[in-house]
């Protein structure tokens, strides 16, 4: 059985004492291919995921200015993420999107920032990977403006909402991707979702070093609790485990290790 890990932040200095024992305990669980999310510790550095990249062969890249970091968004910043989304381990401009439960940066800017982002991935033919947080209404407005017309596609991170939000998303061609929260007692609305969920329109990931899944949580979350999260949503959906993990890596194939899509 094999997994992909389709995000993790493998960059945070929660790994620094043993990232190399991570990974080979990933890769010993199944999960041989890992996307590092390279909005790191946010502008000037975008690089995060792809020094993960550079260095070891199981993991591909995204790069982006997370919504937190928004305001540092200058024009400076974003031609260096142009220059660096065509480079052919990045495979996704992300994460970016809304986050209203912090407000880290002003609203404003975090819209400014998601659109200015939205247009740099459509130019590259990249996909996109959203963040989104108390902030649905405003995100889907932007996609509606800026994203859906160009039918590259996408990646809803850590999927977190209902039916509606679900449905809106998967019309607008995303790929809806399972984290550790499904696996959460109180998450009874989401593991509805999963059980309705188009089986090809299905991702998992860890989003390490957060979110854990049961048992683990509370813990410092790794690609190698990835099983646990496949097999919850194996018991969601009544089918066996290795039909979860054959689906998921088939479809994070399709989706990010295709040709580029042409610009118009």
């Amino acid at each position: 059985m094999t997994l992909v890990d389709s995000h993790c932040h493998l960059d945070n200095a929660d790994f620094d004492s043993d990232r190399d024992d991570v990974i080979r305990r990933a890769v010993d669980a199944g999960v041989t291919r890992m996307v590092g999310i390279g909005t790191g510790e946010g502008p000037p550095d975008l690089e995060a995921g792809l020094r993960l990249a550079s260095a070891h062969p199981e993991f591909y890249a995204t790069v982006g200015v997370h919504p937190h970091d928004a305001a540092k968004a200058t024009a400076e910043v974003l031609k260096q993420l142009s220059g660096l989304v065509g480079d052919p381990k990045v495979v996704a401009v992300g994460e970016i999107g809304l986050d209203y439960h912090y407000d880290f940066s002003p609203r404003d800017a975090q819209k400014a920032a998601f659109a200015d982002q939205l247009a740099i991935a459509r130019e590259s033919g990249k996909l996109i990977v959203i963040h989104t947080r108390e902030a649905w209404d405003d995100t889907f407005d932007l996609l509606d403006r800026y994203w859906k017309s160009h039918g590259i596609g996408g990646i809803m991170h850590c999927f977190s909402g209902g039916r509606a939000e679900a449905r809106r998303a998967l019309d607008m061609g995303f790929h809806l991707s399972f984290g550790g929260m499904v696996t959460f007692p109180k998450a009874e609305e989401l593991r509805e979702v999963a059980r309705e969920v188009p089986l090809d329109r299905m991702l998992i990931e860890t989003d390490a070093p957060y979110l854990a899944p049961v048992p683990k949580r509370g813990k410092r979350n790794e690609p190698a609790f990835l099983p646990y999260t496949t097999a919850k949503l194996a018991e969601l959906r009544g089918v066996q485990v290795e039909e979860i993990a054959a689906a998921t890596t088939s479809n994070w194939e399709t989706l990010c290790l295709r040709p580029l899509r042409s610009n118009g």
